[in-house]
């Protein structure tokens, strides 16, 4: 295979991260995602500023909420709602599981 390309944005990898885990740090968001903290932010702020997304304070740290009612932005897929999507991509395993090559994936489905 060619070339480094995937089939979603860095906004709906972003997206994602915040639907599997609201109470996730920039940080780990930027880290699951490879892009900088600073990306996530911007991407994180565009989202919030666009309605797909609520941030709010909790103590010393921000908790996300995905508006799931949301329609999806591009006229191709605009009847579609952003619940949608999350509901067939969160049914995959967790970031970190999908991290583990076959070996070690193997090693936890099979008894000890």
């Amino acid at each position: 295979m060619t070339g480094n390309w995937g089939f979603f944005t860095n906004h709906a990898h972003v997206l994602i991260c915040v639907a599997h885990d609201p109470g996730a740090r920039l940080r780990d968001i930027a880290n699951e995602i490879g892009i900088t903290e600073r990306s996530t932010h911007k991407i994180l702020s565009q989202l919030v500023g666009e309605g797909y997304v609520v941030k709010e304070r909790t103590g010393r740290r921000n908790s996300y909420t995905v508006q799931k009612d949301m329609s999806l932005k591009h006229p191709l897929v605009e009847e579609q709602k952003v619940g949608e999507l999350l509901h067939v991509l969160l049914k995959m395993k967790s970031p970190k599981d999908r991290r583990e090559g076959p070996s070690e994936r193997r090693k936890t489905i099979r008894p000890g």
